[in-house]
């Protein structure tokens, strides 16, 4: 059988799955941030949608092929199905229950992801003009019990499907049910990678109260504030989480990174269009010995690198994946909050000496807290919140971003931090403004709905 990008690869061919991630690295002055975020896409009487049309309900195949043809994008297609449009550099595919997933371009400086956001939602309102749908902005579907959603039409996922739950209590959960948004940033060096690496996995728990916003759960209070973050800690512990040697021992490296990948089991690989399951098959052993006749090539690594989950995640760029997706005029705050702390020296080294005195347990720990409550989260060792050291990590986004800005000639972007800053200079995230909303007077699901658009 064929095999895509079909340069076949042995055990002694690890260095090439090195030097693939060695490809990412670019010089600062061409640096970029792209952004990603999921919302819920319901029907107007607040159902999930189903792929195909249901009755009066119009199904989400019907939106991709309407936006494609307005917007003139590209559709993408598995076995004759529309699963995603592609753009300009920027894409919409599709979660496992219908999530709506824009992947932005990546751009110089976050006007330009703003620009983008105000393109997507201009998008999503023609849409719902269209079709009556609705949008929820939300880290966690706040009403729909997991029978109550359609699975998409992508054959990952039905792999996914089978085998997550053999490897935690709340994979589907996370399939179904989730929601994110990320930055993604690029890096000149190993060390440099290794470096907003650490950040990254170190800040993780902090950012995640930051930008909490999924404390419901079927209709009711869940008692957690980030519903998202603890999905996670239960839905594969091979794949997910934080990595002790990422933040404990000296940089990471390209090489260290490979290791984990290569130890990690693999869902499937692609061979003539058709996914081949692996049931848990490590990627080392594919690599040594392949799979019922099919040898490992650079796809396949390409393939699996994408489906590790750990809070940052490595490819040919660096990918920050421990936020809630929240509300429109807050999304431009993530990839702000991160250019500000990784892309200045200074910055990447002031963030870093927030957290580094805390040891690998008590990171594990911060992260339940700050799931459970967020700014409230008490800090490890410390005899005050998360909110103290959130203010303290916005300062030194903003003064790297305005430090940027002076440095590379264009407009300040410490704008796109304000909506954020707001929040967490009163100790607040979108869950608690939320959870006091409901507080004040009893809310049903179609109030929680119309709480999130």
């Amino acid at each position: 059988m064929s095999a895509p990008n079909a340069v076949f690869l042995g055990s002694d061919d690890t260095q090439l799955l090195t030097d693939y991630i060695a490809s990412g690295e670019s010089p600062r002055g061409t640096w970029r941030v792209g952004t990603e975020y999921e919302k819920l896409v319901l029907a107007r009487d607040g159902h999930r949608l189903a792929y195909e049309d249901d009755g009066a309900r119009p199904g989400i195949g019907r939106l991709l092929n309407d936006l494609g043809e307005a917007g003139g994008w590209e559709p993408m297609e598995e076995a004759g199905t529309v699963i995603g449009l592609r753009r300009d550099g920027a894409s919409i595919t599709l979660e496992p229950g219908g999530q709506f997933e824009l992947s932005g371009a990546p751009f110089a400086t976050i006007h330009e992801t703003r620009q983008e956001l105000d393109t997507h939602l201009a998008d999503l309102r023609w849409l719902s003009e269209q079709h009556g749908v609705r949008w929820a902005w939300t880290g966690l579907d706040p009403v729909h019990a997991p029978e109550a959603i359609r699975w998409m039409p992508k054959a990952r996922y039905g792999v996914m499907r089978s085998y997550l739950p053999t490897r935690g209590q709340l994979g589907l959960t996370m399939m179904q049910r989730t929601c994110t948004v990320q930055a993604n940033l690029d890096f000149e060096s190993e060390a440099d990678m290794g470096r907003k690496l650490r950040v990254g996995m170190g800040l993780a728990s902090v950012v995640t109260a930051m930008f909490a916003n999924s404390p419901f759960d079927q209709g009711r209070p869940s008692q957690l504030k980030s519903f998202r973050a603890h999905v996670w800690t239960d839905t594969d512990p091979d794949r997910t989480g934080l990595r002790r040697w990422a933040v404990d021992e000296a940089l990471a490296s390209y090489e260290r990174w490979v290791a984990f990948a290569l130890d990690v089991p693999m869902f499937f690989f692609v061979r003539d269009g058709a996914y081949v399951p692996c049931a848990g098959l490590p990627f080392r052993r594919f690599l040594s010995h392949g799979h019922k006749g099919h040898q490992a090539t650079m796809a396949d690594w390409e393939l699996h690198l994408s489906t590790l989950f750990p809070e940052v995640r490595l490819k040919t760029y660096l990918e920050m994946r421990s936020a809630d997706c929240v509300a429109p005029e807050l999304i431009p705050a993530l990839p702000a909050l991160w250019k500000g702390l990784l892309y200045d020296s200074s910055s990447l080294d002031a963030a870093w000496d927030l957290v580094r005195r805390w040891s690998f347990e008590e990171r594990l720990a911060h992260q339940g807290d700050a799931a459970r409550l967020a700014l409230d989260a008490p800090v490890p060792g410390k005899r005050y919140k998360t909110a103290d050291i959130a203010v303290e990590l916005l300062d030194i986004a903003l003064n790297g971003l305005q430090t940027l800005a002076a440095e590379g000639g264009y407009e300040d972007e410490r704008c796109h931090l304000r909506p954020l800053e707001l929040l967490t200079r009163r100790g607040r995230c979108p869950a608690d403004e939320t959870l006091a909303w409901a507080s004040r007077t009893p809310k049903g699901e179609r109030d929680l709905i119309a709480h999130y658009e």
